[in-house]
């Protein structure tokens, strides 16, 4: 068996983010769920929100996208695979990732639809209400996938967000037998609860038949997988069929279970919460770069909460400083 010659690779969905401010009555206003996220089933629907912003910006995003470019601005090497369409915002995302340093060679589809955006609300308190239109991305065919890209990555990373639609979820299926079958981990992100009450079934399927080493969630969605309201039962659950659970608290850290060992961390104090955009996705950038050094689970843990802060002190889920000379600052 070969020797991984990358850290992750990722499957997921190839987003342009929009974000632009607004305040609770415009949520309220557009029958939006503040801090959670709802799909546009049309480019017309979407169009109609998007004329709806303020002024706003692009940042290319998807969540398991934004992990991977954390992973490689803390110096780890990454592929990505995700689907984009022939068009502007195509070229956006795919020149933005590359740039990064990700190996990305995911071939652009022709025709409709465009390629997915999400358009971003976030209000004064720093919570983002998204609304995505998938777009292209949700037409990832298992054709698509690069088996030799994936048997090189020691960790598969897959995002709950393109469970849903039909063609991306027989990729994400194949691409773990390839990853297990090459001897790789395979790690995967509820991404929301919204995800959960769709597909939650499918995903306590995988965790029962073995198919999920590392599993990442937030509180919420930890609970509702495990559907119960008592947090400590649902750790214990799901902590008994995985390797390694992440589990995020907001400003209450996070906990990882490892082989039945606990460990916590606080959250990294900052001095105001801007846009909690990416917060998960960069969390786990840092945890996964920590595995990928040889490091602990602490200090991995610790990783992932310093960059988390640094994605919440701005907007947009890509990081603004150098996160590498950070973690070097405050870990060594």
């Amino acid at each position: 068996m070969t020797e991984p010659t990358l850290d992750v690779v990722a499957i997921g969905n190839a987003i342009v983010d929009i974000l632009s401010q607004a305040d609770d009555a415009f949520i309220a206003e557009q029958g939006m769920t503040k801090g959670s996220m709802q799909l546009m089933f049309s480019p017309a629907e979407a169009d109609a929100l998007y004329a709806k912003m303020g002024p706003g910006r692009e940042v290319s995003g998807g969540s398991a996208a934004n992990t991977v470019a954390g992973i490689a601005a803390l110096g780890g090497k990454c592929g990505f695979i995700g689907q984009v369409a022939d068009d502007q915002l195509g070229e956006v995302f795919a020149h933005d990732i590359r740039a990064a340093g990700i190996r990305f060679d995911t071939s652009v589809r022709a025709g409709e639809p465009t390629t997915a955006r999400c358009l971003i609300f976030v209000t004064p308190d720093g919570q983002r209400t998204m609304n995505t239109f998938l777009g292209a991305s949700q037409f990832l065919p298992e054709a698509a996938l690069d088996r030799s890209l994936i048997e090189a990555g020691a960790i598969l990373y897959l995002e709950g967000y393109l469970w849903d639609p039909e063609e991306p979820r027989q990729a994400m299926l194949a691409g773990i037998d390839i990853a297990r079958a090459a001897g790789r981990r395979v790690a995967f992100t509820l991404s929301d609860t919204f995800c959960i009450s769709r597909h939650g079934g499918d995903f306590r399927q995988l965790m029962a038949d073995g198919l999920i080493d590392i599993l990442f969630a937030n509180e919420n969605e930890l609970l509702a997988l495990c559907e119960t309201e008592d947090f400590e039962a649902a750790v214990a659950k799901a902590a008994a069929q995985v390797s390694l659970l992440v589990v995020t608290r907001s400003e209450h850290g996070a906990i990882a279970v490892k082989d039945g060992e606990r460990f916590a961390v606080a959250a990294e104090p900052i001095a105001r919460v801007v846009d909690t955009t990416g917060a998960g996705d960069l969390f786990a950038a840092g945890f996964l770069r920590g595995q990928a050094q040889g490091r602990d689970v602490q200090t991995s843990l610790r990783m992932g909460a310093l960059c988390a802060a640094e994605i919440i002190s701005h907007y947009g889920a890509r990081p603004e400083v150098d996160l590498q000379a950070m973690i070097e600052a405050k870990l060594g």
